[in-house]
């Protein structure tokens, strides 16, 4: 089934700015939340609503829709990992959610739950490392190993944050306080999430030190990738749950890996198709010849037909690139390209000169142009 237009689920424009998106999707939140609406298509409709701000809220993901549409984040497949032209299975972040529902739901209490606020799992923090490739590793492939910086659940306090806990005081369990602002519109109330034990509505008397109360701790991560033969510059990698670690047992984030491809000094690439120029003397393109042509797995011998022309293209069928992806293998185009000398020896000249006497001029291209010469 087609996916809706993302632009369309928040009832926004496409050339809304960022404000104007920002808006549609805090009241289409705030309206389909399960917690407040309990239609049973509400759960599913608050969740294409977050889908689509996850990517019309962010700069880079919104460009890449406008380009590309959904298949921008669709995953390609065929790799275990996820490998794609973007990044696919972006869902936003369920802890962004709820920090953007504190700004306008006020005194809602977490959505008219009394009482202590319950735990949610959050899923970890997605990472994103950029990969430099050379020409040769991405066309065939290549293992790579590469360290990144993850949050993992500190060990000591088991991702808590300390030890023996206990009912914060401040906000009574419930995660919340109220205040009071006096105006001249009277007192308005307001509810926010409880700065001393951040919304879990406990502390601990011993608080973790080796995690400063956070939970998580800053760690190191080797990790082992096996990259897939015909990858492209731009092309991206999933690997689920090697991002960072998620919260309250929720999943571990997934890492992208970005590709940045280097270019070569003879092939040019286009997808899984390789181009080079061929260069060819004026008596190999004259009188033809078997010219040797350097390929990507190889020398090969091409048969150039005698009255060549410049710019001519000669297809080399399955010398292109084995793409993993598509399971397919693409083609080489030869362009010829017709080196004039610019110096030439006394014999060279002579040999000129005698074919210039020849009767080449009876090509057509020449009687057309020199009839018109009076």
């Amino acid at each position: 089934m087609a996916k809706k237009d993302y632009y369309e689920i928040l009832g926004v424009q496409k050339g809304a700015n960022e404000t104007e998106i920002k808006s549609a999707f805090r009241k289409l939140a705030k309206e389909y939340h399960p917690d407040v609406n309990k239609d049973e298509k509400a759960a599913e409709k608050f969740k294409e609503i977050g889908e689509a701000y996850s990517v019309l809220g962010d700069e880079a993901k919104r460009k890449q829709y406008d380009q590309f549409g959904h298949s921008a984040f669709e995953n390609a497949g065929g790799f275990g990992g996820g490998f794609q032209g973007g990044f696919d299975g972006f869902n936003i972040n369920e802890m962004d959610l709820n920090d953007m529902f504190e700004m306008f739901m006020g005194g809602m209490g977490g959505f008219g739950r009394g009482g202590s606020r319950k735990k949610r799992a959050y899923k970890g923090e997605d990472l994103l490392f950029k990969m430099d490739l050379s020409f040769e590793e991405a066309v065939f492939g290549c293992e790579k190993e590469f360290n990144i910086t993850v949050n993992a659940l500190c060990s000591d306090c088991n991702g808590e944050g300390g030890s023996d806990p206990e009912e914060c005081l401040e906000c009574g369990g419930r995660g919340r306080v109220l205040t009071q602002q006096r105006t001249i519109l009277g007192v308005i109330q307001t509810e926010t999430t409880c700065s001393k034990c951040k919304g879990e509505g406990k502390t601990f008397k011993k608080a973790c030190d080796s995690c400063k109360s956070r939970g998580y701790i800053k760690q190191n991560k080797t990790i082992n990738l096996k990259v897939p033969s015909g990858v492209d510059n731009g092309d991206q990698m999933r690997m689920r749950g090697n991002g960072s670690a998620g919260l309250n047992g929720g999943p571990n984030g997934d890492l992208y890996i970005a590709f940045n491809v280097k270019n070569h000094p003879l092939f040019k690439r286009d997808g899984k198709h390789i181009y080079i120029d061929l260069p060819l003397t004026v008596t190999e393109a004259t009188l033809g010849c078997v010219k040797e042509v350097p390929t990507i797995t190889g020398i090969v011998k091409v048969t150039i037909e005698s009255g060549t022309q410049n710019n001519k293209t000669i297809k080399l069928r399955g010398k292109g690139i084995a793409d993993e992806k598509s399971r397919s293998t693409g083609d080489m185009f030869l362009i010829t390209n017709i080196v004039i000398p610019t110096k030439l020896d006394r014999k060279q000249k002579s040999l000129f000169n005698d074919l210039n006497e020849t009767e080449l001029n009876n090509d057509p291209l020449f009687k057309n142009f020199n009839k018109y010469m009076i």
